[in-house]
């Protein structure tokens, strides 16, 4: 059976690092973005990324139907690094609109559903949104709670689970 490795923390603390060493010792690595180039900033992000990882990933840009892009991996992909689902949350949010709770779910769910019988290693990166102080707003308070719940469930069925602070890894699980 595949391991499934889940990663989380703040901003900054090492995540994707950390998460690209454990890529290092495959052959067929795919790595799977999750950020759309909105503004200018995003676009240099990207770009910056995209660099760092030349050659040595096939990358794959998916910012809503993950489920999808884990089904259909080119043959013979050994791991995916898929970063980040917490940009993930924030865009199912974005496309489902006011009213997309269902949508939210159910798409949470066919990713879900793709992480019980995962088609080869997958190392997921996600943001820790929830030890910091309650939003003032409904929309952050409700990012922050899709983006827990997504954790929580990617968590529970991770073969190991980290957390990253000061670019230190503590494994959890």
């Amino acid at each position: 059976m595949p391991n499934i490795y889940f990663l989380t923390g703040g901003a900054r603390s090492g995540k994707s690092s950390f998460a690209l060493q454990l890529a290092v010792p495959y052959k067929k690595r795919v790595f799977l973005a999750t950020a759309e180039p909105f503004d200018e900033e995003m676009q240099c992000r990207i770009s910056k990324h995209r660099e760092e990882r030349a050659g040595e990933f096939i990358t794959i840009e998916e910012p809503v139907s993950l489920d999808r892009a884990l089904r259909e991996l080119p043959q013979g992909t050994d791991v995916v690094l898929l970063d980040c689902l917490t940009v993930w949350a924030g865009n199912l949010m974005h496309y489902a609109g006011t009213n997309g709770e269902g949508e939210i779910e159910k798409r949470i769910e066919l990713f879900l559903d793709v992480l019980i019988c995962p088609p080869c290693d997958i190392i997921l990166v996600s943001n820790e949104v929830g030890m910091g102080i309650v939003p003032e707003n409904a929309m952050a308070r409700k990012f922050r709670d899709v983006a827990g719940i997504i954790n929580q469930r990617v968590a529970s069925l991770a073969t190991e689970a980290w957390l990253l602070c000061s670019g230190l890894p503590l494994r959890l699980k």
